[in-house]
């Protein structure tokens, strides 16, 4: 399984990728030319754990400010693999789009990264591309067990996923993979349509955690 910390590590300006090499069907990268979207709300303090053992400082989303799920990406996706950076180069990315978007993406390497490897795929401007990514978060409500969560809590995968069916009407276990490292939650990733609604993606449930317990460590303060 890639680590964590080499799949997320986009603000220490390392590569992450929704899905493994091995998995890429026929594509041709043509912008806007995908069958879905794959939402990534990774788990922050899970991630600055894992920096913090690996020595390093987990940039600026483990600094002062607590932060629970935040985006990772919103990755198109093929049904058998996915498009990346479509565009060489990338259009530019003004800083006004970056700096409005670090309260889910809080980190500007991360934020770059995303649109060249995968907002480029799109086929949409920058603009109208964070929109979708700040619009297909918004549709996600988060279970109120994981909102503020102050002590480190021992769950099952499964638990996780049908917490977050039951809080999501219209969700499915078939749209939704819980990804986890050797011992902590790490991810979620949330299969939608182009128009943001909810859709089965067995290539990516296929490939959840199968852990029986995952750690959730909590938000910083807590």
């Amino acid at each position: 399984m890639i680590g964590f910390v080499a799949r997320f590590a986009l603000a220490a300006g390392l590569l992450a990728a929704p899905l493994p090499a091995s998995a890429q069907g026929t594509r041709d990268d043509t912008p806007g030319q995908f069958d879905f979207y794959v939402l990534s709300l990774s788990w922050s303090p899970s991630y600055c754990a894992q920096a913090h053992d690996s020595g390093y400082s987990g940039g600026a989303q483990c600094g002062a400010r607590p932060y629970s799920f935040v985006v990772h990406g919103l990755w198109p996706q093929y049904e058998r693999g996915f498009p990346e950076n479509c565009m060489q180069p990338s259009p530019r990315l003004y800083h006004g789009i970056v700096n409005a978007m670090l309260d889910l993406m809080p980190a500007p390497r991360l934020i770059y990264n995303e649109w060249d490897k995968h907002g480029t795929c799109s086929g949409l401007s920058a603009q109208a591309y964070f929109d979708t990514v700040r619009k297909a978060r918004a549709a996600i409500k988060i279970p109120a067990d994981y909102v503020d969560l102050q002590q480190p809590l021992n769950v099952a995968p499964g638990a996780v996923q049908d917490a977050f069916v039951k809080a999501n009407d219209g969700l499915n276990p078939g749209a939704i993979a819980v990804e986890c490292d050797r011992r902590r939650l790490t991810e979620i990733r949330i299969c939608l349509t182009k128009d943001l609604k909810f859709r089965d993606c067995p290539g990516v449930t296929r490939r959840a955690c199968t852990l029986d317990q995952v750690t959730m460590p909590p938000v910083r303060g807590g």
